[in-house]
């Protein structure tokens, strides 16, 4: 009897022991007794951006890492690229482009992408090597503008309120060099590559540039351009977005990407990285 007795103690005892160690591993979920996040439930998120500049999601990756989040960036030289390998599940999300550049991206390409939340609005500018004001222009001057459809179009735009040339009103917000409709300089209008707008500068005597790739080429738009873009209710279509698939639109991982970079601590770092050139878009124009 006595044998049953310490028999039944030893296995109570087994028992506990084996209960108490298992309490200290991560149980299925990867969620430690102590409720700290495990490497098994981490989730990677690519993210396709253009050029070298990461400041400002370096800071919201930061705070992502507390809720098991990880950003890997994957970095595009054109603007041909980052929705293509959206379009193709590549990457989860891309952080590059205004709302009306991905409007037209889906009509010509028949994808289904969409907007997740709006970033910044970042002004066109016209930077010059040549001259420091538009007035300096001179019959025949070479004007480079992106020869994308809506950066170019965008850019015929910015030349008209600048007062350099008229374009056809009834194009809307993407005229084509096909619609100047005066011209009074005769200025000479260069379509290149968006990336190829900043390295042309040597060879035009103003060029139309992107703010990130103004800022890729060491220019602070608020500062070095001669002209910049106004922003009014007439810039909401060129609202930087955080783009991804429609299926995917309320992807709860996605949604909290959003929500981590529509933060005061992002104003704070695109305010310090720009040097006043971008606007946090989600003030002024909401969040989506």
């Amino acid at each position: 009897m006595k044998m049953k007795k310490y028999l039944s103690v030893g296995l109570a005892a087994v028992a506990l022991l084996v209960l108490a160690t298992g309490c200290g591993k991560n149980d299925e979920t990867g969620v430690s007794a102590a409720g700290q996040t495990s490497e098994q439930e981490r989730t990677t998120v690519k993210l396709g951006i253009i050029g070298a500049d990461t400041d400002v999601w370096d800071s919201v990756q930061a705070r992502l890492k507390d809720e098991g989040i990880d950003l890997e960036y994957v970095q595009f030289t054109d603007y041909s690229q980052p929705n293509t390998a959206l379009a193709s599940g590549d990457i989860d999300l891309n952080s590059f482009q205004h709302q009306f550049f991905l409007d037209n991206f889906n009509e010509e390409h028949e994808t289904d992408l969409v907007s997740i939340g709006n970033t910044v609005n970042a002004p066109l500018g016209i930077y010059s090597e040549k001259i420091s004001d538009i007035a300096e222009l001179k019959e025949g001057d070479k004007v480079a503008i992106p020869n994308d459809v809506t950066n170019g179009g965008r850019a015929l735009i910015l030349l008209q309120s600048a007062g350099l040339l008229t374009v056809d009103e009834a194009k809307q917000q993407a005229p084509t060099v096909s619609d100047i409709t005066d011209n009074p300089l005769n200025l000479e209008i260069v379509e290149l590559d968006a990336a190829q707008t900043a390295r042309a500068l040597q060879d035009v005597t103003v060029s139309v540039i992107n703010s990130g790739m103004a800022v890729d080429a060491g220019y602070i738009p608020a500062n070095d351009a001669i002209y910049l873009e106004p922003v009014d209710e007439k810039s909401r279509p060129y609202v930087n977005i955080i783009a991804t698939r429609a299926e995917d639109a309320d992807n709860d991982i996605y949604q909290k990407i959003v929500a981590a970079y529509q933060t005061d601590e992002t104003i704070k770092v695109i305010e310090e990285t720009s040097k006043g050139s971008s606007i946090p878009a989600w003030e002024t124009f909401g969040k989506k």
